[in-house]
């Protein structure tokens, strides 16, 4: 920054009071809305008015429920704010909470939205581990790599795949399905913050219990697991972790399958996957293999849902030991056996045998599992026809683009934040007596990286409005 424009700043009345209305007006302008698609417009798709009610949500609307509508669009910005309260972390307009959940490579905090006073289940995933234990080849851009452009460009291609997973998670509308709202992501950080739907009953149950489900209920349940799944695979996605613990109960009495984390998006008819991942009781045996073999992806959810049946019946899963290559060595080679109690119709044995089949080629299939006695009571309470509660989610490029919003590091935004204040662009941490080093007054003995105070000329616009310059400094923090 020049000498000349410091000194207008700070003896220029009229410049100030120009700044004040340009932020002003950028408030206002950051609180619009920009619809998803941009001006791109996608062919028409079935809505939940086009298509024929499900047999389920009719069933749910019987009992008084109120009809379920179409989710609203994602509303993408890349302006966002983090800061810590006294009592809570605030990441953009959410408030975190108490934490309510927690996984091997994450914890699941309470959110509260101050646009909407809504409440919501904010997901925090170490992206190291995810990469570390189930192979994701992407990355963020590093702490040290430049923001330029350039280099953008350069890591957009490592980040295409969990991209497009975002953004289809998004989009995903099904009743026994939780919604994602929104992904929020700090390059510099480790953490990804993944923004649910909040279904306050938790788990169907917990593994082990005491007091499993009764052969009617499970039955329930389990009719709406097959309906989820069968609206991801529609959806070419894989879960991989199908468990009680991922199958919540939501205020409707129904289950809502959660937690992609470990998830595939696959082409064509099948997946053809090679890695293991998921919940080591729960993983199929063809996973737990020294070979080099490629196993489907589908079968992996068949073998899981029938695992999840056992659970549901008898409160423990059909293979446990104490050290984990017992456990695989029982998955690969024991067959399922049936405690004597509770006692249960051969139907339902009949089902979980053939989901526990050890060769995922004869394993029963998610078609046939629709069609079996135990599932429709001997075929006079069929479920929904595929066609009646499942419709393709289309994604578009620049949906993928905007799949995950950008949340710039702590120090950028409070120095954006104490130039605003000030309606100085001098460096508001800077102590007289020095230029360089620790700040003596930045908060929590911030380090500052004096490449932040570059000149703004560089970003200006054509015109040389003060506008352009000062939403170029926050966009190029924010991807620094």
């Amino acid at each position: 920054m020049s000498a000349d424009t410091a000194n207008r700043m700070d003896l220029d009345p009229d410049y100030n009071a120009e700044l004040a209305d340009m932020v002003a007006a950028m408030n206002v302008s950051a609180n619009r809305l920009t619809p998803p698609n941009g001006q791109r417009t996608t062919p028409h798709r079935l809505s939940l008015s086009d298509r024929k009610m499900s047999l389920q949500e009719r069933s749910s609307y019987a009992n008084g429920f109120t009809p379920r509508i179409a989710r609203r669009p994602t509303i993408e910005s890349k302006r966002v704010s983090i800061s810590d309260g006294d009592d809570c972390v605030q990441l953009n307009q959410y408030k975190l909470k108490t934490e309510i959940g927690k996984g091997s490579y994450g914890v699941v905090k309470l959110a509260h939205n101050e646009d909407d006073d809504q409440y919501y289940a904010m997901k925090l995933v170490s992206k190291k581990k995810l990469i570390k234990q189930f192979g994701f080849p992407r990355r963020h851009p590093s702490r040290d790599s430049s923001g330029s452009q350039e280099n953008l460009l350069k890591h957009s291609g490592l980040l295409d795949r969990v991209y497009q997973e975002v953004a289809i998670l998004k989009k995903l509308d099904h009743l026994n399905v939780v919604k994602l709202v929104e992904v929020l992501d700090d390059p510099a950080e480790d953490n990804l913050h993944m923004v649910f739907e909040l279904v306050p009953k938790g788990p169907v149950m917990e593994v082990p219990t005491d007091s499993p489900l009764t052969e009617e209920m499970a039955h329930f349940y389990f009719r709406d697991v097959i309906l989820g799944i069968e609206y991801l695979h529609y959806q070419k996605i894989i879960h991989r972790d199908i468990k009680p613990s991922n199958l919540l109960l939501g205020d409707d009495g129904h289950i809502k399958i959660a937690d992609f984390g470990v998830s595939n998006v696959f082409e064509g008819n099948d997946a053809l996957l090679t890695n293991s991942a998921g919940t080591p009781a729960f993983m199929a045996p063809e996973t737990l293999t020294d070979q080099d073999l490629r196993f489907s992806g589908k079968a992996l959810d068949i073998w899981a849902m029938g695992v999840t049946l056992f659970c549901f019946i008898f409160g423990r899963c059909p293979f446990h030991d104490e050290y984990i290559l017992g456990l695989h060595d029982k998955i690969r080679n024991m067959a399922v056996e049936f405690p004597d109690k509770p006692v249960i119709s051969e139907g339902l044995k009949e089902l979980i045998t053939r989901m526990l089949d050890k060769v995922p080629e004869t394993r029963i299939t998610l078609p046939e599992i629709k069609l079996h006695p135990w599932v429709t009571v001997d075929g006079t309470d069929p479920l929904p026809l595929e066609e009646e509660h499942c419709t393709v989610v289309e994604v578009t490029e620049e949906e993928v683009q905007n799949s995950v919003k950008l949340v710039p590091s702590l120090s950028a935004v409070i120095l954006v934040k104490s130039m605003l204040r000030k309606r100085s662009f001098s460096n508001p941490f800077e102590c007289p007596s020095r230029r360089q080093g620790r700040s003596m007054s930045a908060p929590g003995g911030l380090t500052l990286d004096m490449s932040l105070f570059r000149p703004l000329s560089r970003g200006s616009n054509s015109n040389g409005s003060k506008e352009g310059e000062l939403e170029n400094l926050i966009e190029d923090e924010t991807f620094s």
